[in-house]
């Protein structure tokens, strides 16, 4: 089970930030994160990953609380940012035998999952370039490779979807899918509300840094689409 309780972050000399979000997720649900530019969903997936630190609140993964072992609730997650910032100066496969190494993925487990993962998302004839060498597209697929190849039980992903192409994007939803029905928790935030709507179970919503919406999938669309209710969710008088 993964639990955020009454997070909160203010960023200093500012009143942006998120106010008392909380959250519970079980094995194999696929949340949709969603909410306006500036509602505090990156500083909050920020958070839930250890690149920011919070004022106030507990996050936990199976028992673990991020702030108390925040080492052993690393280990459990994989996190795809919305800008795939990554080494320039290695190759490829040198980026995941990196990646492979700090999870302590053992050979035989990386190797198939590099072969299985990179073939799927056409990068096998990459591998061996330099990563300045890729255009933005690329450098997406090799942080997807990167962050399923140690099977993470917590995946986090901001905007995954930006700069793959269709064959990229159908393979992320199926795997997505494929590894939720095996108990992996999914974190998915996105502007794109109707693929949300076809592979999430589950939404929260928030504005202004808190939440304004969180529940289940098909109760909340039952009389409308995710975009209806993102709208009238947002709609400030």
């Amino acid at each position: 089970m993964f639990i955020i309780k009454n997070l909160k972050k203010i960023y200093k000399g500012s009143t942006k930030g998120i106010k008392e979000i909380s959250l519970t997720l079980s094995d194999g649900d696929i949340c949709a994160f969603i909410g306006s530019n500036g509602a505090g969903k990156t500083t909050t997936l920020k958070s839930i990953v250890g690149i920011h630190s919070f004022d106030t609140g507990e996050i936990i993964l199976n028992g673990i609380n991020l702030k108390k072992e925040p080492k052993k609730f690393k280990k459990m997650i994989g996190y795809a940012p919305d800008n795939p910032d990554i080494y320039e100066n290695i190759r490829g496969f040198e980026y995941l035998n990196f990646i492979g190494s700090i999870y302590n993925v053992n050979q035989l487990d990386f190797e198939k999952e590099v072969n299985y993962l990179s073939e799927k998302l056409d990068m096998k004839k990459n591998l061996g370039e330099l990563i300045s060498n890729y255009s933005h597209g690329m450098k997406q697929r090799l942080v997807l490779i990167s962050i399923f190849l140690h099977n993470p039980d917590l995946i986090v992903l901001d905007e995954p979807f930006v700069g793959l192409d269709p064959n990229a994007a159908y393979f992320l939803t199926n795997e997505l899918q494929k590894r939720a029905s095996k108990g992996v928790k999914i974190i998915y935030s996105t502007h794109v509300l109707e693929v949300a709507e076809k592979i999430c179970n589950r939404v929260v919503l928030i504005d202004n840094g808190e939440v304004k919406i969180n529940g289940m999938m098909k109760d909340l669309i039952s009389k409308g689409s995710l975009s209806d209710l993102f709208r009238k969710a947002t709609k400030h008088e």
